[in-house]
């Protein structure tokens, strides 16, 4: 059995120790022929630090080769395949890897998918794109419960001051739960060491709710 073979099996190992020790092996020594290998393990692997270690061993890689592989898994992969592509992409920071963030995948129905793309925007957005970015990611407020809307603010308030325009009119939106998210979001982009506090944001707006019709 030859190396390539072997280690494709080490990556299948019902034992995550052994998939972890088989990604740092490939990672340091890289080799391009153990992408496909990679990049097939990224779609399905169940273990958080195995896929961690994966995305290591595949940022080792020449990024001319990862990076139109990972692409293709954007636009054709199952949701595993996807969110860890993007994740990937985040990492390796090519400037190419920009046209793998469409208005489709920011939507993505598959909420780890959306949050991967989020945070993959916003590192690869290039320059003067981020009013536009923010434009789309806003429309995105109200989504999800509280890990989305917080990944999401996140991602919003990583692109500074250009989303205040975005904040202000989603923060008149007759949608509770988008006025509520864009007043947390504001209240990061103040103090982003505060904390994301979309409930308090419902208790404030309700209260004044209350006090306008009072």
């Amino acid at each position: 059995m030859n190396s390539m073979n072997l280690v494709g099996g080490a990556l299948q190992h019902s034992n995550p120790s052994v998939r972890l020790r088989a990604a740092l092996d490939i990672g340091t020594t890289p080799d391009p022929r153990h992408l496909d290998a990679l990049v097939q393990r990224c779609s399905v692997e169940p273990d958080f630090q195995v896929r961690e270690m994966l995305t290591w061993a595949l940022i080792r890689l020449p990024a001319s080769l990862t990076v139109p592989r990972l692409i293709d898994q954007v636009r054709s992969g199952g949701a595993q395949a996807r969110s860890q592509a993007l994740h990937t992409l985040s990492k390796i920071q090519d400037p190419s890897a920009w046209q793998a963030i469409t208005s489709s995948v920011l939507a993505d129905p598959d909420d780890e998918v959306a949050r991967s793309a989020w945070r993959a925007a916003v590192v690869l957005v290039p320059p003067g794109s981020e009013p536009a970015l923010a434009t789309m990611l806003a429309t995105r407020l109200g989504r999800g419960g509280h890990d989305v809307q917080r990944s999401l603010s996140r991602a919003l308030v990583a692109l500074g001051s250009v989303i205040e325009p975005m904040l202000r009119e989603a923060a008149s939106s007759r949608d509770v739960a988008v006025r509520a998210h864009a007043r947390a979001t504001e209240a990061l982009l103040l103090d982003p060491d505060a904390g994301f506090a979309v409930f308090e944001a419902k208790r404030v707006d309700a209260l004044g709710v209350v006090d306008s019709a009072g």
